[in-house]
C-alpha cells in the first residue's frame, strides 16, 4: 500500500507548491472566522448564535459560486495541462457571469427578507431578530466576494495559488481591523455592535475586490494572457461542455450546503437550542482550522489529476497519482484527528472555553462535537480528495455528486430529524448519526476508485 508514496522530489515539490499556499489560505479564514467569533461572542451567547444562524444562506450561496467555480476546475485543470489559455479565459468567462447573478439573487433575498430567511433557521425569537440584523447588512457582500472567489479559484487551478493566499491574508486583517473600529466603536466610529461586524465582513470584501481588478489591471506576469473577447463571448460550444461538467458539480455544492443547513437548522428546533448553536457555532470554527490540510490535499489533487489527465497521461499512471494523493490525504487527516482531539483537552477545554460567555451544557456540546470530529477526520480527508479532488479532477463528476448527496439525503438528514425532533435524544446521538456518513461514503468511494472507471479527458482539441 505504500509503495505509491515512492514518487521522485519534483512531484512532493509540486504537491507543496500547490498545497501550502490554499493551506495559508484557509488557516487565515478559519482563524479569522475564530477571531470573529470571539469578538462577537463577546456581545453575548445570543448574538453569537445568532451571527452563527445569519451565516448559512451566505454559506448556501457561497457554495452555488464555490460549485461554479470548482465545476469550471474540471476544465481549467485540464485545459492547463493542454496549454489551450485561450479556452480557460472562455471558461472563467462563464464562471464569472453565472456566480455574479445567483449570488447577486440571493443578496437580494436575504437583504428584503430577512426575518423571514432567517426564521426558517430557528423557532427562537431573540436568535431570528439578531441574525436578521446581520444578515441584511453582510447580504451586499455576497457578489463582491463571488467575483474575487472565481478569478483566485481559476489562477489555483493553473497551479498559481499564491495570489489567492495574499488576497485573503489582506482581507482577514481588514476583516478583523474593521471588526474592531464598528463593533466596539474605535477611532471615533460608533459602536454598532452586531451591525458592526456586518460592516466589518462588507469592507473587507471591497479591500479583497480592489486587490483583484489591481491585478487584472496592472500586473504584467499573468500565468496566462487575460483576453476580454472570450471573457466576454465564450461561445456556445464551451457553454455546453460547460454545463456538462460544472452543472453536476454546482449541483452537487448546492445541495450539498442546502444539506448541511439543514443540520443547524434541526440543532435550532431541538430543546436547549441556543446552547447547541452556539456550542457548533465555536467547535466549528475550530474545526475548520485543524482540516484546512484536508481540503489543502483535495484542491490540489483535482489539478494533480486534471493536468495530468489534460497533457494526454496514461489511464495506468493517472490511476497511480490517485492512489498516491487519496494514500497522502488519508494520512494528513489521521494525524489532523489526533491533534484536534489533542487539541481539545490541552488548549480548547482549559484556555478558549473561558473566553466565551458559555454555559456548562453549550461547554459540554462543544466537547463531545471536537472529540466525535476528531475521530472521524480520517474517513472526511478520503472523502474530500476522492470527491473533490479525484473524481472531479478525473472528470468523473456525476458519480462524485450522487456518492456526496444520496448518504446525506437518504441518511444522515433523516435520521438526525428523526432522532433530533421526534424521538428528542441528546444531541450525542443526533451528532453520531449525522458524521457516520463519512463512514458509508468512504466505503462505497473505495470501490469506485478500484474500478478506475473515474479516469475520463474531457477537453477538445478545438473549441
Amino acid at each position: 500500500m505504500f509503495r505509491s508514496l515512492k514518487r521522485d522530489r519534483a512531484f512532493y515539490k509540486r504537491l507543496i507548491s500547490l498545497a501550502v499556499p490554499v493551506m495559508i489560505q484557509n488557516l487565515l479564514s478559519s482563524s479569522a472566522g475564530l477571531v470573529d467569533t470571539m469578538m462577537v461572542g463577546t456581545l453575548g451567547q445570543d448574538s453569537l448564535s445568532g451571527v452563527s444562524l445569519a451565516n448559512t444562506p451566505f454559506f448556501v450561496a457561497m457554495l452555488f459560486v464555490f460549485g461554479l467555480q470548482s465545476g469550471g476546475a474540471v476544465l481549467i485543470s485540464q485545459y492547463w495541462g493542454k496549454n489551450d489559455h485561450r479556452t480557460i479565459n472562455r471558461v472563467m468567462g462563464i464562471s464569472w457571469y453565472l456566480a455574479c447573478i445567483l449570488s447577486t439573487i440571493f443578496a437580494a433575498v436575504v437583504f428584503f427578507f430577512p426575518e423571514q430567511i432567517m426564521s426558517i433557521t430557528t423557532n427562537k425569537p431573540e436568535l431570528i431578530a439578531v441574525a436578521a440584523r446581520y444578515g441584511k447588512v453582510v447580504a451586499v457582500s455576497y457578489a463582491l466576494n463571488s467575483f474575487v472567489t472565481v478569478l483566485t479559484g481559476t489562477l489555483r487551478s493553473c497551479e498559481k495559488p499564491l495570489f489567492g493566499t495574499g488576497v485573503v491574508i489582506s482581507g482577514v486583517f481588514a476583516n478583523v481591523f474593521f471588526n474592531w473600529v464598528f463593533i466596539y466603536g474605535k477611532l471615533g466610529a460608533p459602536a454598532m455592535g452586531i451591525e458592526g461586524a456586518a460592516l466589518g465582513t462588507v469592507l473587507a470584501r471591497c479591500v479583497e475586490l480592489l486587490i483583484v481588478i489591481c491585478y487584472l489591471i496592472f500586473y504584467k506576469k499573468k500565468p496566462f494572457k487575460l483576453e476580454l473577447r472570450y471573457i466576454l463571448t465564450p461561445g456556445k460550444t464551451i457553454f455546453r461542455d460547460y454545463m456538462k461538467y460544472a452543472a453536476p458539480v454546482m449541483l452537487n455544492e448546492t445541495l450539498w450546503g442546502l444539506g448541511a443547513s439543514v443540520y443547524p437548522v434541526i440543532y435550532g428546533h431541538m430543546i436547549a437550542a441556543n446552547d447547541i448553536v452556539a456550542a457548533f457555532a465555536l467547535s466549528g470554527n475550530v474545526e475548520r482550522i485543524i482540516t484546512i490540510s484536508v481540503f489543502a490535499m483535495a484542491h490540489s489533487a483535482a489539478i494533480i489529476i486534471g493536468t495530468a489527465i489534460g497533457s494526454g497521461g496514461k489511464k495506468e499512471e493517472v490511476v497511480e497519482l490517485g492512489k498516491t494523493v487519496s494514500l497522502i490525504s488519508t494520512l494528513v487527516g489521521l494525524v489532523s484527528g489526533l491533534l484536534l482531539v489533542l487539541l481539545t483537552f490541552i488548549v480548547i477545554r482549559p484556555v478558549v472555553f473561558p473566553m466565551f460567555t458559555l454555559t456548562t451544557n453549550s461547554q459540554r456540546i462543544a466537547m463531545m462535537a471536537l472529540l466525535v470530529s476528531g475521530s472521524m477526520m480520517m474517513f472526511r480527508a478520503f472523502n474530500a480528495t476522492l470527491i473533490v479532488g479525484i473524481l472531479r479532477g478525473g472528470g468523473d463528476v456525476k458519480y462524485g455528486m450522487y456518492l456526496d448527496l444520496a448518504i446525506m439525503y437518504f441518511w444522515a438528514i433523516p435520521l438526525g430529524a428523526l432522532a433530533g425532533l421526534v424521538f428528542k435524544v441528546d444531541i450525542l446521538w443526533v451528532y453520531l448519526l449525522i458524521v457516520s456518513e463519512d463512514l458509508i461514503k468512504s466505503i462505497i468511494g473505495f470501490i469506485r476508485f478500484r474500478s478506475g472507471k473515474w479516469v475520463r479527458n474531457v477537453t477538445r482539441d478545438m473549441v
